[in-house]
């Protein structure tokens, strides 16, 4: 494990306070810089088809129940209870800020239930000076985990008109307090003296995770209170910059390691290295954007996002981080913490940057990343996947990983550091969130991550009231079609996002209006629309102008499969959204679950009534190969037919219909549609108990060339992802 850095000033001088105020980027709420794609409110996007079917089982799973029984959520502290895991005091306001959209997008009585409970005794329970919380000590005060509720209460307060004015009277009161321990010495952020709240220093890495609440705070409802708020984002950032947690100097060519292990010369703080805290600090540049305009916050954030794709993207999308940066190579662990806040960082990024391939790479990590860490009941997950994964148990060692345990790839209640269990309920919820935003001041309305959903909005500014009702019915990313119905009082500008590895010469779309019905391919359409201030068509924005009326789209996108080629002679096979993996079909074996920290079973009192909290070791069936080389030059795409058997898909256009998915759909032989690629066996060596890094062995073939099975890599819960490529015969496909 590192040792964290500690560039911690036990006592801030009185100067550094002044200097913080005397420096404040002090405006009003309308100076904040606006985005270029602003979310709706909290409940007024619902989801369709096989992205609601995802939602009802996370509700139905581990996340819509462990507040009935999981001991840091049912016994949390907030809640009169007597359990955390840490000084931190995180769990449960993990746990809130992710079943709040959960509850409002799905519309879930049993789910807002729980959540208007703990709103309810938050709010109740808030200290007369303002806290929130259950810590009465300034030891034990630490403002990190208040940065989640608050994000959590604006979530609520979108959502529930009812709500609204209590939350936002506790908002201002908690910033008042807030406000005052910030100036003393940066009480609650830096640790001094025998304060316990946060040792290592995690709160002091995201300072910046404040700036969300406050600034929709200070849009919204800043009740003359504006410059305490705006004092209050900067003296976060103060206190990070004395600690030397300042992300500023970590995004740098210079500063950022394209490597890291024991030997790599490093000057930074600790914070930096921690795959959560990058999936976090993502958003810090632009954090400070919004507040200040500085061009070059807004340029820092695409070096962040180049730095990290270069250096330490997974093929599925998250960072590779166990729980410190390393490397590329495909043992190494990504904790689903990261998923989660990558999802939701992309996501916020793009509203601002509008790189096309960075709503890619959001959807890169919620059909990819995320899902293949999660159960598909949605009962257990991990807490590092790997992306060669031939086997998911218990492994005979650690040493594979910086700072995790030997459990942590069992999918698992709490199969390593429980952060995991409270916090990945937030990743769908909120991807459904920002899936569609308005655009142009809001007159329009786009739809930017492509799953079915349905969106009811007001547009329109200066008076005007244009009510509009949008669905998207598709079966994305299993399928490349999308049926678009669009209701709208007056003339809208709609937006499609196209996704950059869409062949545009041949997709198309059909529209029907109440003016016309056209069909055309994409480049046309472009060509007929009229020039927005949002950006050019080379952004990946098909913008439409829709008539008064109920108007119908039908996009068609066309691509083929990709071939990512890697080091040491690899490769990667990408089909649209997803990204394809050798599937190993496996044994399972369901164990009662175990601690985190001593791996002794659990009491049941921490554990589902019901059973169904279970851990599973995952281990592949006699015979079943994971040891395979490819030649990606022979790849066909396949797709399952009603007996159960596959033919070859032959269009550049794939219409799946809703029927031909499974639910669970992120289960083995959910998705329809599969590759079938020239494979050979090969010696593949198996060293500290994982297999071994390619390019640290000779690829020998074994056997015959056969066609190997690659399905969606989030259906695969034991998987080859990244695979040695060798020429090959000619292979009988069998189609």
């Amino acid at each position: 494990m590192l040792v964290p850095r500690l560039f911690v000033a036990l006592v801030a001088s009185v100067g550094a306070r002044a200097e913080a105020v005397q420096r404040s980027t002090y405006k009003e709420g309308a100076d904040l810089v606006q985005p270029m794609f602003k979310a709706l409110d909290l409940g007024s996007i619902k989801p369709l088809g096989w992205f609601r079917d995802q939602l009802e089982l996370e509700a139905a799973g581990l996340s819509g129940n462990m507040f009935d029984f999981y001991r840091f959520v049912h016994d949390s502290k907030y809640l009169g209870g007597n359990t955390e895991y840490s000084g931190l005091d995180e769990a449960s306001p993990y746990w809130f800020n992710g079943l709040v959209p959960l509850a409002f997008g799905l519309g879930d009585e049993r789910i807002t239930g729980q959540v208007k409970y703990y709103l309810d005794y938050l709010l109740d329970h808030q200290q007369e000076d303002g806290w929130l919380g259950w810590e009465i000590t300034q030891a034990t005060r630490g403002i990190w985990a208040r940065n989640l509720l608050l994000l959590a209460l604006i979530q609520y307060a979108e959502a529930d008109p009812n709500e609204t004015e209590r939350i936002v009277d506790a908002m201002h009161r908690y910033v008042e307090l807030a406000h005052s321990m910030l100036q003393n010495n940066f009480t609650g952020l830096i640790v001094h003296g025998n304060d316990t709240y946060d040792t290592a220093g995690f709160g002091v890495g995201r300072t910046h995770e404040m700036h969300i609440p406050l600034q929709w705070l200070l849009e919204r409802y800043p009740r003359n209170n504006s410059q305490i708020i705006w004092e209050t984002m900067d003296l976060m950032i103060e206190g990070g910059v004395v600690w030397g947690a300042d992300w500023r100097t970590f995004w740098t060519d210079e500063a950022y390691p394209k490597v890291y292990d024991d030997n790599t010369p490093y000057d930074l703080s600790w914070v930096f290295l921690h795959g959560v805290n990058m999936a976090e600090g993502l958003r810090y540049p632009l954090s400070l954007y919004r507040n200040t305009g500085d061009q070059a916050l807004k340029d820092q954030t695409r070096k962040a996002v180049d730095l990290l794709a270069q250096y330490h993207r997974s093929l599925a999308g998250t960072i590779i981080a166990d729980e410190y940066i390393s490397d590329l190579n495909p043992s190494r662990g990504a904790e689903l913490c990261i998923a989660a806040e990558v999802l939701f960082s992309s996501a916020y990024i793009y509203q601002y940057l509008g790189d096309n391939d960075i709503a890619d790479w959001a959807e890169q990590t919620a059909f990819n990343a995320f899902p293949v860490s999660v159960a598909a009941d949605w009962w257990s997950h991990q807490y590092v996947q790997q992306e060669n994964q031939p086997w998911a148990r218990n492994l005979s060692t650690d040493q594979n990983w910086f700072d995790v345990n030997s459990y942590s790839n069992v999918f698992g209640l709490e199969p390593n550091y429980p952060c995991c269990t409270v916090n990945h309920p937030q990743a769908y919820p909120k991807f459904l969130a920002n899936s569609w935003a308005t655009t142009d001041g809001r007159t329009g309305l786009a739809h930017l991550f492509l799953v079915p959903g349905s969106v009811a909005t007001t547009l329109g500014n200066n008076g005007e009231n244009n009510v509009v009702q949008a669905s998207a019915n598709t079966t994305y990313p299993f399928g490349h079609t999308i049926t678009y119905s669009v209701s709208a009082d007056q003339p809208v500008d709609f937006y499609v996002r196209i996704p950059t590895w869409v062949n545009i010469s041949k997709s198309t779309i059909d529209i029907s209006s109440p003016t016309t019905t056209t069909s055309l391919s994409l480049s046309a359409a472009s060509a007929l629309a009229s020039p927005r201030p949002i950006g050019p068509w080379g952004q990946g924005l098909l913008p439409l102008g829709i008539p008064p009326g109920t108007s119908t789209l039908s996009l068609r996108l066309s691509t083929t499969p990709r071939v990512e080629s890697r080091a040491n002679n690899t490769a990667a096979l990408y089909y649209g959204a997803l990204l394809y993996a050798l599937a190993i079909d496996h044994d399972t074996e369901v164990l009662p679950p175990v601690a985190y920290r001593t791996e002794e079973v659990l009491p049941s009192n921490t554990t589902d009534p019901e059973g169904r909290t279970r851990d599973h070791f995952y281990t592949p069936k006699a015979g079943a190969l994971w040891n395979v080389a490819i030649d990606p030059t022979q790849i066909k795409v396949v797709r399952r037919l009603a007996d159960g058997t596959y033919a070859e898909h032959a269009d550049d256009v794939l219409e799946v219909t809703e029927d031909e998915l499974r639910n669970p759909v992120w289960d083995l032989g959910g998705p329809p549609v599969e590759l079938r690629v020239a494979g050979v066996k090969i010696d593949w060596p198996v060293v500290l108990d994982t297999a071994a890094d390619p390019g640290t062995f000779d690829v020998k073939p074994t056997g015959k060339p056969f066609a190997a099975r690659f399905v969606p890599y989030g259906s695969a819960k034991l998987h080859m992802a990244l695979l040695p490529v060798v020429k090959l015969d000619e292979v009988d496909f069998g189609l």
